[in-house]
């Protein structure tokens, strides 16, 4: 559904979807309820100057009827956002594609407490392009490639390649080792490497994790293969490995990663749900998209990105068991 409200700084508009019925008598009504966090003053306040608008772009008033609209779009305004240190890298830019190497901490697209210190929103600002969009996402805690769309009559073309799986995707990790590690023969839980690992991944909305459901058919799976193992430069004994994903599922390396006995160093979510803190910057969540690879839908040539980045707690040297990665 297109916005009726233009991108604004770089943000784009929020769209928020109106219950048709309920024991509201308006809208307005509805969104005092719906935000009671906020003060009713002023959100009457932007609804008496016309900055909430409905579907056919015109502004609602203060006895808009429930029902009249089925979304309603805003301006997001979080006054007291804190400026991240993180910097965002262009590795490639036409008129179609742009290619960015992403630092951690750094989030791809707005999301709850973050809006102007994103990705998208600064490229916007930066290129003077109000039409850049993603064409796909990395976690606020992943580090590496990401390709946004810069015209919207391409987007499609490079968005499709995505839901056909011909884009390669190669991301690195650092895991803890596991206790019963051996440089001779190695294995997670048991399953030699290179392993294929596939599983069930179901994610809801609102919640914080997914969960692996043994009992349907997998629609997830994960090439993994070790690059070495050893210690760290603060002396940590470290898995370092190669993740080829030929789906792309939230959370997808992470909890295949956890599920075969070697969490992801600096992962909070899993195996277990850890209690919010600061972002740490000597310890970011140890994962890295290292490569993307294609064949362009324009041009027909072949295109790979290699991001700058790498992990901090990689090992400095160990058995070397190199995957060719």
């Amino acid at each position: 559904m297109p916005a009726p409200l233009p991108v604004k700084d770089g943000v784009g508009p929020t769209r928020l979807r109106v219950p048709t019925t309920g024991p509201w008598a308006s809208i307005a009504e509805y969104l005092v309820a719906r935000f009671d966090h906020l003060d009713p003053v002023e959100l009457h306040r932007r609804i008496g100057t016309g900055e909430i608008v409905g579907t056919d772009g015109r502004a609602i008033t203060s006895h808009t009827a429930l029902g009249t609209h089925e979304f309603v779009w805003y301006y997001r305004d979080l006054p007291g956002e804190t400026v991240l240190p993180y910097r965002e890298e262009i590795l490639y830019r036409d008129d179609h594609l742009v290619v960015v190497d992403k630092p951690h901490f750094l989030p791809t697209t707005p999301s709850g407490r973050f809006l102007r210190e994103t990705a998208l929103v600064r490229l916007r600002i930066h290129l003077e392009n109000d039409t850049i969009t993603p064409i796909h996402r990395l976690d606020r805690e992943t580090a590496g490639l990401v390709m946004f769309s810069a015209r919207p009559d391409t987007r499609g073309a490079y968005q499709s390649m995505f839901e056909r799986r011909e884009v390669t995707k190669v991301y690195e990790a650092i895991s803890a080792r596991p206790s019963d590690w051996d440089d001779h023969a190695p294995s997670l839980r048991g399953q030699p490497l290179p392993v294929v690992h596939r599983d069930h991944i179901r994610s809801r909305r609102g919640e914080l994790r997914v969960t692996v459901d043994p009992e349907l058919a997998p629609n997830a799976e994960t090439h993994i293969d070790v690059i070495e193992a050893g210690p760290s430069a603060s002396g940590r004994p470290v898995l370092h490995t190669i993740l080829r994903p030929r789906t792309g599922k939230l959370h997808q390396l992470r909890i295949h990663l956890a599920g075969l006995g070697a969490p992801i160093l600096g992962d909070r979510r899993y195996p277990d749900l850890l209690p919010e803190a600061p972002d740490d910057p000597d310890l970011p969540l140890q994962l890295l998209s290292r490569e993307i690879a294609f064949t362009d839908p324009l041009s027909g040539a072949l295109r790979r990105f290699v991001t700058r980045r790498t992990l901090r707690h990689a090992p400095v040297s160990g058995s070397a068991r190199n995957s060719g990665g």
